[in-house]
């Protein structure tokens, strides 16, 4: 696809921008040329902008190994080793790699990420589609899925998590911000938040829940060890731990908001090693063990 200079200048790029573009295609260039002639020139971040402008290609890049200072690419990358990038790494559509990624500061991909091996970035993670690590994940900044997310070992953000789909761990699954999910949340190990954690269904950790601030589910919320909360915890349906389960000072525990009060005994259970002192709503059944 070649971009002309009035087909760019639709676009109202920034006037310093705009002048790259003239001084080096006036009469127009490929879309990928450009993109690498302006990684190369140190404006990755007008690269990036021209994919947000002009969407991705179907073109399929195939390579053993990617070292790079940055790489903005509009199609699909297939990686049999490893990625190693110092600035941004932006695919438009998929990216599939044999090994692990590192990423000196924000990933961004517009389709579906398949990572064989470790996944750190030192800012932003961002998927459009599908995320899959089969190692683990660390990153500096927030991560955003829009459909399901599945790491295979602990994920670790010192941001906000934001998933579309289902997302889950099969260790730990931490962040510093909030966590939200459309749908339901699970964890090998612990789920921590410093700020609050949302589930449109259900949430549950192989270990312990702990939540910064509100703790919410649209259906069930169970735990291996305790649920602990500084602010409220409300639940659609159950809530179910081994251990106990704990609002913050001057908040409450409420199970069963979804559901009729005469339903309770069956679909709203409430069950830790001791009774909450905090219990609003739901139907108290002890510490035996029990399944949402």
């Amino acid at each position: 696809m070649d971009l002309t200079r009035d087909f760019v200048r639709a676009k109202s790029p920034c006037a310093n921008g705009f002048r790259w573009f003239l001084r080096h295609y006036a009469d127009g260039g490929n879309y990928q040329e450009l993109l690498d002639k302006l990684v190369a020139d140190n404006r990755a971040a007008d690269a990036c902008w021209l994919i947000e402008q002009f969407g991705p290609t179907d073109a399929v890049l195939v390579v053993d190994s990617i070292d790079a200072s940055a790489l903005v690419y509009p199609g699909t990358i297939e990686v049999r080793g490893n990625i190693d990038v110092d600035d941004v790494l932006r695919v438009g559509r998929s990216l599939r790699v044999g090994g692990s990624i590192r990423v000196g500061r924000a990933i961004d991909v517009g389709g579906d990420l398949r990572v064989a091996g470790h996944l750190r970035a030192d800012g932003r993670v961002g998927v459009g589609g599908d995320m899959r690590v089969s190692w683990g994940v660390d990153a500096g900044g927030d991560i955003a899925c829009g459909g399901d997310l599945r790491v295979g070992r602990d994920l670790h953000c010192r941001g906000a998590l934001d998933f579309g789909g289902n997302a889950g761990s099969g260790g730990d699954l931490v962040a510093r911000g909030t966590i939200s999910c459309a749908k339901n949340l699970r964890a090998g190990c612990d789920i921590a938040g410093d700020e609050y954690i949302r589930a449109g269904h259900g949430i549950e950790a192989g270990a312990t829940i702990r939540c910064g601030l509100h703790l919410e589910a649209g259906w069930g919320i169970r735990a291996g060890a305790r649920i602990l909360a500084d602010g409220a915890i409300r639940a659609g349906e159950s809530i179910l731990a081994e251990g106990e389960i704990r609002a913050g000072s001057g908040y409450g525990i409420f199970a069963g908001l979804s559901v009729p009060k005469d339903a309770w005994e069956s679909c709203a259970k409430v069950q830790a090693s001791i009774a909450p002192t905090s219990l609003m709503s739901g139907w108290w059944e002890g510490a035996a063990r029990a399944n949402l």
